[in-house]
């Protein structure tokens, strides 16, 4: 099959494109390299375009034949969606509107979307299930619930066959430490953690005195490759099913801040220094998918659940980045 990837060049796309190459796949990346990186498209011709400009992302896409578009392309800071809510709203909604468009013109009939926990704003429950009330409580996770709200739409009005799949933490690197995380700045408590232990400075951690175990946040870690397995089954899903879909995808248990701390020391053979930091606002004490959906649905089962051995991938990566 020809998959469209656009967003390519970042982390996860970088990630998935490695993954349908590997299993039989061709793959073509569009990606306006604001976030991600020339040299992680490896897999697969890059076209350079912006999905914001409408005409140019035409123009750059004739020619292009495609089965179906896996899309990641989206500005993703939650803090700096709050600052500058015009650009989230521009990337994330109007930008998709012009692939979907795109998309149309081509006939081609089959959205993998990349969401995010976001759309659930402050938890209701430990276990978040795709039932979960949707009220995100920033610019970022309302961008990404107005295009799962818009792909509904398409379904009815153009027979859009779409999966949404709402990602909880990426973490993790490929195996062999071709690619990895590298963003700027980076907001991620693993990379973080593992800069940290490069540097020999500090890792902050925001707060220490929630209700938890240990007083620290517990979140649900998904690993990069076991998300492109899910990808890989959506697309498989797209191809039987009709209508709008979503999916959640954690490992359906969570780790604190401080077991993180302590499964990267392991991994890197010494004591990682630490400094405690107020509370951030809205930080939720647990954040965990129930991923029974995927699992049972798709056929999804993470392969990557031991904290330890989700360090050491990206402690691989971290050592010697290739970007």
């Amino acid at each position: 099959m020809k998959y469209l990837i656009c967003g390519g060049a970042g982390y996860i796309g970088a990630h998935l494109c490695k993954w349908l190459a590997r299993v039989g796949h061709e793959v073509t990346v569009l990606d306006n390299l604001s976030t991600g990186h020339r040299a992680a498209v490896r897999w697969g011709r890059l076209i350079e375009a912006d999905i914001v400009d409408r005409a140019g992302l035409f123009r750059a896409l004739e020619g292009v034949h495609a089965d179906a578009v896996v899309h990641l392309c989206a500005r993703s800071l939650v803090g700096e969606s709050m600052a500058v809510p015009y650009d989230y709203y521009a990337n994330n909604v109007a930008g998709t509107l012009n692939v979907l468009e795109w998309m149309r013109t081509r006939n081609v009939d089959k959205f993998l979307f990349s969401s995010t926990a976001a759309v659930f704003g402050h938890p209701q429950a430990e276990l978040i299930d795709e039932g979960h009330p949707t009220l995100p409580i920033n610019p970022y996770g309302r961008s990404k619930l107005m295009v799962e709200r818009i792909l509904q739409d398409a379904a009815q009005a153009h027979g859009l066959r779409s999966v949404a799949l709402r990602y909880f933490n990426a973490c993790g690197a490929d195996e062999q430490g071709d690619i990895g995380e590298s963003h700027e700045p980076e907001t991620h408590l693993i990379p973080n953690v593992l800069r940290a232990a490069l540097s020999g400075e500090r890792v902050r951690i925001f707060g220490d005195d929630y209700p938890t175990p240990d007083g620290t946040c517990v979140r649900d870690y998904v690993h990069v490759n076991d998300l492109a397995s899910a990808h890989e089954l959506a697309l498989k899903f797209m191809a039987c099913n009709e209508g709008a879909h979503v999916f959640n995808l954690g490992n359906g248990c969570g780790f604190s801040v401080k077991q993180v701390l302590a499964a990267a020391e392991e991994v890197v053979g010494r004591a990682i220094a630490a400094e405690a930091m107020p509370r951030r606002p809205g930080d939720p004490p647990v954040l965990v998918a129930a991923s029974r959906k995927a699992r049972e649905v798709l056929g999804w089962s993470p392969a990557y659940t031991d904290m330890t051995r989700i360090i050491d991938t990206a402690w691989r990566w971290h050592r010697n980045p290739a970007y």
